[in-house]
């Protein structure tokens, strides 16, 4: 889309193809437009294999769900009731939202929206001898199911989806290397981050790791530090209204 003249400033979204509409709205509300460099794509997995996974990780007396996308693929492969005794539990307010969309009811997240938060939730202590459902993609949220294995919980996890590679697109970059107006990034992810600075060209993963950044947690702020990243703050949660007015600060 052409527009007549540049923002105040651009968010860079490193979200999945698709899935940056919220930080779009977002980013309006600030005088900024969006910059979308997706690195994948989200797939729902439809296998018997995974079919048996999510059937046997809903059956435990708890369940995780770790994200939007893993509510609304689990949705797809099965209805999604909870029973009286069990705790149905996800890592923020949006995740909730799908779950809420997706017929469920009774949903707990944490007011610190990751994965530390979870894991201070009352719900998930005294785990010693439980099921714990974990309703994820591979490698997604890896610390929850660790702790919750040290914490002795017997985990069920269920793979719903994957992150499909995409190519970042020739005309993506070629924007970026003349951006008519600042820029920062808006991080929610790790493994984002680590495929799209692996597939800029050289002079452009210079040109990112310059910008202003805000990251969803302090442990995403440290590893975008570690990564080269020079300026990184932490914003106070993962929703895109509190990632992009961390942002705008810099912007002013």
């Amino acid at each position: 889309m052409a527009f007549a003249e540049p923002p105040g400033w651009y968010v860079i979204s490193l979200r999945p193809q698709g899935q940056h509409e919220a930080m779009r709205r977002a980013a309006t509300r600030h005088g900024a437009r969006l910059f979308a460099l997706s690195p994948w794509r989200i797939e729902p997995v439809d296998d018997a294999a995974t079919r048996d996974a999510l059937a046997a990780a809903t059956g435990a007396s708890r369940v995780l769900f770790t994200s939007p996308a893993a509510v609304r693929a689990a949705a797809r492969l099965q209805p999604l009731r909870r029973m009286p005794a069990q705790h149905w539990i996800a890592v923020g307010r949006g995740t909730a939202a799908a779950r809420g969309q997706a017929g469920g009811d009774c949903v707990e997240w944490p007011a610190r929206m990751d994965s530390e938060g979870v894991l201070s939730l009352p719900s998930l202590a005294g785990l010693t001898g439980a099921e714990l459902g974990l309703v994820t993609a591979p490698e997604g949220r890896g610390l929850l199911g660790c702790t919750l294995e040290g914490r002795g919980a017997r985990v069920l996890r269920a793979d719903v989806y994957r992150r499909a590679p995409v190519p970042l697109p020739a005309r993506a970059l070629a924007r970026l290397r003349n951006l008519d107006a600042p820029a920062g990034l808006a991080l929610t992810s790790e493994a984002a981050l680590v495929r799209v600075l692996s597939e800029l060209p050289r002079e452009l993963v210079a040109l990112v790791r310059t910008m202003p950044a805000v990251a969803a947690s302090e442990r995403l702020r440290l590893r975008a530090l570690e990564l080269g990243m020079r300026q990184v703050e932490r914003a106070p949660g993962p929703l895109p209204t509190q990632l992009v007015a961390v942002l705008s600060q810099r912007f002013r």
